[in-house]
């Protein structure tokens, strides 16, 4: 979970303006896609390369003034990149801030910046390192540029040719297996984004009325521009040449199909500006909060009695959730249903991606209850996704403290059970919610479990009540598989839906989840073998 933006400038183009400029309006607009700081790379012809690396937050870039980055970045002939970053699950060093750089001379300089990642890329960094290449890092960043390096050495650069970065990237398309929209920058000023076949990972386009190309994770990062705007298409490329501005659109794969997107970035990612074939994000949210209404009202309806019903949200991404859930409440006891917030944050990072330990830290620190007056009030809490569960047990646990008569959550997604190898941060099944209940299950649910989305209703029902106490919660309801199907923007082939089926998007991830799963579900077989 990451964001990529660039921007070129077109020698016909008038505009006073500066690629700078460009990356000030959209880096900020990109920074709920990662909290943990923000790169950029800037070419000039005469200058060739400068970076910027900081670890404050990416809306602050708008906020800095050119002479704290130096004047290079004022020049009209400058081309850049940028990346914004999310928390890793490991310790970092400067040096692994993307844009990632190869710091080679001429024309062999390249550097890159990276949204997604590789699933295979454990096989990948083996062959590199077999053929002699040293990898400094753990990046994918830095594992796609070696993987590029070497295209480019063996075809091109030692036979003193010019790189033809089609060939180059149908080859590394067909190598990757995972989810990578990156864009790379060479020594010579030539600016070139690519979006691998997968499509899991957006990539957007736009040239703009006074004469420049920009890029970006999401369409809402051109938002207050004017110009043409274009979506990336899997297996495709833009390049632009350094010296003539020349933008060529080429295929790169072996089968043409529609993007697929991730179904977090509906639910969870995207932007609220986003659009998606004309839908934008927070209406989708909205319509399952009203699903989620009519499904939760019979069973509120059954404890309420008189007592105030609250409805609220996990800042900021649930707040059309909650929306939706208040409007469909309210029909059936406007008099008893209040839409407040009480829920506050310290600070806007995402608890989602990091490790476990700083996860926790970081929960206690962002949330806090924003009211004193809970007492005897049944809260209802929409969230997105249930994950791994650490968030709303915390937060359950804030409410109560704080006089709340009963706490029921209300997903806006059905249960997450499968890891997710793309950048989301969710390795291993081990640490999701679902299989931690999964686990206290009879042998019989626990096999109807295993068919994920076609669960039986009242499978789900246990699940539902397992996971409620296992939070100290009254109630959670998660939206039902068919529901989310019929409430998404797409049909079902255009969307990535395997973190509620399974069935995973990526020849290389269905092989990781399956050797994950059978490992669990061989460990509990061999428990209850030992036990008997």
């Amino acid at each position: 979970m990451s964001g990529v933006a660039g921007a070129f400038p077109l020698p016909s183009g008038r505009s006073q303006r500066t690629v700078y400029d460009q990356l000030k309006h959209m880096v900020p607009k990109l920074a709920h896609r990662g909290q943990a700081g923000f790169g950029v790379a800037a070419f000039m012809h005469e200058e060739q390369f400068q970076h910027i690396k900081s670890r404050r937050p990416a809306g602050t870039l708008a906020r800095l003034d050119f002479n704290e980055q130096g004047s290079h970045f004022r020049a009209h002939s400058a081309i850049a990149i940028a990346h914004v970053r999310a928390p890793s699950l490991r310790q970092t060093s400067d040096a692994d801030f993307q844009p990632f750089d190869n710091h080679k001379s001429a024309c062999r300089r390249l550097t890159i910046c990276l949204n997604g990642a590789l699933v295979n890329a454990d096989e990948l960094r083996k062959d590199l390192q077999a053929e002699g290449h040293s990898i400094s890092s753990r990046t994918n960043a830095e594992l796609l540029l070696k993987l590029i390096e070497r295209v480019c050495q063996r075809d091109y650069w030692q036979h003193g040719l010019p790189v033809n970065y089609e060939n180059v990237l149908q080859d590394i398309d067909e190598r990757i297996d995972g989810a990578v929209s990156a864009l790379l920058l060479d020594g010579l000023g030539n600016l070139t984004a690519f979006r691998n076949r997968s499509g899991l990972r957006p990539l957007e386009f736009m040239q703009t009325d006074d004469g420049f190309l920009l890029f970006a994770s999401e369409n809402s990062a051109f938002s207050g521009l004017q110009g043409r705007l274009d979506e990336f298409g899997p297996s495709h490329i833009k390049h632009v040449n350094g010296i003539t501005g020349d933008c060529l659109d080429n295929f790169v794969g072996q089968v043409r199909h529609s993007p697929k997107l991730c179904a977090y970035e509906t639910l969870y990612l995207g932007n609220t500006r986003t659009l998606v074939r004309g839908h934008s994000h927070p209406a989708t949210r909205h319509n399952i909060g009203l699903a989620l209404g009519r499904i939760l009202w019979s069973r509120l309806a059954v404890e309420t009695s008189s007592a105030p019903i609250i409805v609220s949200s996990m800042p900021r991404t649930g707040t059309p959730y909650a929306d939706g859930l208040f409007a469909s409440l309210a029909k059936y006891q406007s008099a008893l249903v209040q839409r407040h917030e009480v829920i506050a944050i310290n600070c806007s990072r995402r608890t989602l991606i990091g490790s476990l330990g700083k996860r926790k830290s970081l929960i206690r620190q962002k949330y806090r209850v924003a009211t004193n007056d809970l007492t005897d009030k049944i809260m209802v809490i929409a969230d997105e996704a249930l994950v791994r569960g650490d968030t709303s047990c915390a937060v359950t646990e804030m409410l109560l403290a704080a006089g709340a008569k009963a706490v029921h959550w209300a997903i806006g997604s059905p249960p997450i059970v499968a890891p997710n190898y793309c950048g989301i941060g969710i390795e291993t099944i081990d640490e999701l919610a679902f299989w931690h209940i999964w686990k206290s299950l009879p042998l019989d649910i626990r096999q109807d479990s295993l068919r994920f989305h076609r669960i039986a209703p009242e499978t789900l029902r246990v699940i539902e009540r397992k996971t409620a106490l296992s939070m100290n919660a009254a109630t959670v309801t998660y939206l039902p598989f068919d529901n989310l199907l019929s409430l998404l923007p797409q049909g079902h082939d255009e969307i990535d839906l395997s973190a509620f089926t399974f069935e995973m998007p990526t020849p290389g991830g269905q092989k990781r989840a399956d050797e994950n799963l059978n490992r669990l579900t061989a460990d509990l077989t061999l428990t209850k073998t030992s036990a008997a």
